[in-house]
């Protein structure tokens, strides 16, 4: 049986290893620059893309996918704002309940509706228990989802919203401080959340530089996603994956 991107994931995470994903909003690129970013992703070493936004009006994702195909053998996982954002080019899905929230139709009401299309992809399914936590500026995941993030300074909270994800059965947690944040996500709730359960952990929002990247995975995170920084500045994917990697410890 083959074994798949979360299988990876997990087995990094049990190495030790620490694994870097460049987000792409497909409403943001086009052929030119994806190539380039596609390039600069090989030459890093990039473990992972990840695929999709809180607002995908455009029809690129199916080209955007097949595209990034062509070029290298980077796994690509879907990171959908909506059971609308599926592609069969791509290899997996993170099937995202909103559990930092209170709106049921994020939490199960989409996922009924798109069960029987998600079942149908052939996508591998994550199950992802996806954290939306205070960044310090509004984000279009917030108003989308109509929930209040969680306070960025509320460790306990953060704990509790994560065990109990984990405790459902999800096999991965998602914490995110939304693009464009202007407050990542703290090392201290990383470190208390890592701590508290066994499942792989994902950092993203408002991650800038190389050394937020590094100290976010010395505090516990497994993986680390950058969007709206590389997309300023496609040159830092060679020194955010270098971060990332350099923390990644054998274990015995």
């Amino acid at each position: 049986m083959l074994k798949g991107i979360y299988h990876s994931i997990k087995e990094r995470k049990r190495l030790g290893k620490k694994s870097f994903a460049v987000l792409i909003d497909p409403d943001k690129v086009n052929d030119d620059n994806l190539e380039q970013l596609v390039t600069l992703a090989v030459s890093a070493r990039v473990d992972y893309f990840l695929v999709g936004g809180s607002l995908v009006i455009s029809n690129y994702l199916d080209e955007c996918l097949q595209l990034i195909k062509r070029n290298c053998a980077i796994p690509t996982v879907l990171f959908p704002g909506s059971p609308s954002q599926i592609s069969k080019y791509a290899d997996a899905l993170l099937y995202l309940s909103l559990i930092s929230g209170r709106n049921p139709e994020l939490l199960i009401g989409q996922h009924v509706v798109s069960a029987p299309i998600v079942k149908k992809s052939g996508l591998e399914i994550m199950s992802t228990g996806y954290m939306v936590v205070d960044g310090g500026a509004p984000t279009t995941v917030s108003y989308i989802s109509n929930a209040n993030p969680l306070p960025s300074d509320k460790n306990e909270i953060a704990v509790c919203t994560a065990m109990a994800g984990e405790m459902l059965g999800m096999g991965l947690i998602f914490m995110d401080a939304g693009s464009g944040a202007k407050r990542p996500v703290s090392e201290s709730m990383i470190e208390k959340v890592a701590q508290a359960i066994e499942v792989p952990l994902i950092i993203g929002g408002g991650i800038t530089h190389p050394e937020k990247a590094y100290l976010n995975c010395k505090a516990g995170a497994d993986v680390i996603v950058v969007g709206n920084a590389i997309e300023k500045d496609g040159s830092l994917i060679k020194e955010m994956a270098a971060a990332v990697h350099s923390v990644g410890i054998t274990a015995i």
